[in-house]
């Protein structure tokens, strides 16, 4: 993928991830991009990592991976900063 695609997932993944887990975040769309790549490349390391695929293009199984990884990301900055 080139990098508008990349882009324009990363915006996809990161919305969903934060439609899904809701909070007061208030962060910039470009925030929400860079959550959504970090979530593709979290999520496709671990679903490697597990034998359950990668991100492999703008797909749904992509999807799902980034936004899973995106959750991740999310869970762990909420527990790190309720510490």
């Amino acid at each position: 993928m080139g990098l508008f695609y990349w882009a324009l997932f990363g915006l996809l993944a990161g919305g969903l991830a934060k439609w899904i887990m809701p909070g007061d975040d208030g962060d910039s769309w470009f925030k929400t991009m860079l959550l959504g790549v970090g979530g593709a490349w979290v999520g496709g390391f671990l679903g490697s990592m597990l034998g359950v695929g990668s991100i492999t293009g703008f797909n749904i199984w992509s999807m799902v991976l980034a936004v899973g990884g995106a959750l991740l990301i999310m869970w762990i900055s909420k527990k790190v900063k309720s510490s």
